[in-house]
């Protein structure tokens, strides 16, 4: 399953929190859309990682979908141990508190409203509370273990 999953392009989001600690934030391929009243989205994360965790554990959090000129910030967040939250990656704060990338194509500030443990992994269904479109760029997308750009000036 997971190189058919691999073969399978998907766009890329930073889901980023805040907490007592500091924020928090992952990058995730699963993001999809699943009600439009209410407006509520799915994506899962693998319990074994504290930052997955500590994502949980938040009441609110902000899903930024990414843009090509996002790639190397999407790397960062992919691995275990790299710097987050730094200046130069360019995050803001929502009013509500939640880190967001004001660059982003999309920002969805969302609560949960389920959590539920499948395997190693929790599947996150999140309503959506407010939604800020950002810049009409390319979009980042995953595929076969690399991030790719889509050219839109290829329409099949």
């Amino acid at each position: 399953m997971k190189h058919a999953f691999r073969m399978h392009p998907a766009g890329i989001a930073l889901i980023a929190a805040a907490t007592a600690t500091g924020p928090v934030g992952l990058t995730a391929s699963s993001v999809a859309s699943v009600a439009v009243d209410p407006p509520v989205i799915s994506f899962s994360v693998t319990r074994a990682t504290g930052t997955a965790g500590a994502l949980l554990a938040t009441p609110t959090f902000a899903v930024n979908f990414l843009a090509v000129q996002h790639a190397e910030l999407a790397r960062v967040f992919a691995r275990s141990g790299a710097p987050r939250f730094t200046p130069e990656q360019g995050w803001r704060r929502l009013p509500t508190g939640e880190p967001y990338l004001p660059d982003a194509t999309a920002v969805l500030r969302c609560t949960a409203m389920e959590r539920v443990p499948v395997g190693s992994s929790t599947l996150v269904l999140a309503q959506v509370l407010e939604v800020r479109l950002g810049a009409d760029a390319p979009p980042l997308l995953f595929r076969d273990r690399r991030f790719l750009r889509l050219d839109p000036a290829v329409e099949l």
